[in-house]
């Protein structure tokens, strides 16, 4: 798995908590008591930082993104070069098995 790969699926199960997230604090909007309402501020907390950790990923990958990018428009025939090589090695290695 590739870094971008990675981030895009570490953002999208951040995504999934977080609406979880919103989802149990809408249901327990009209809960009183002390403990649910420290657990309601502990629970807000974590999604605030969890949001800002989504979109600190997100702003990474396409970083990442447009810097691949750049060096693949920089030297486009080393880089076809590298993927040839690649592949050929993956070839080779998936053949003698």
């Amino acid at each position: 798995m590739t870094p971008h790969e990675a981030n895009q699926r570490l953002t999208g199960d951040l995504k999934l908590v977080m609406r979880d997230a919103e989802e149990l604090l809408k249901a327990t909007a009209g809960e009183a008591g002390e403990k649910v309402k420290e657990v309601r501020s502990r629970l807000t907390t974590a999604l605030d930082s969890a949001k800002a950790t989504c979109e600190h990923l997100q702003d990474k990958t396409v970083e990442a993104a447009k810097a691949t990018d750049h060096v693949i428009r920089e030297h486009p025939y080393e880089s076809i070069g590298i993927a040839f090589g690649v592949g050929l090695l993956i070839g080779v290695l998936v053949g003698r098995r």
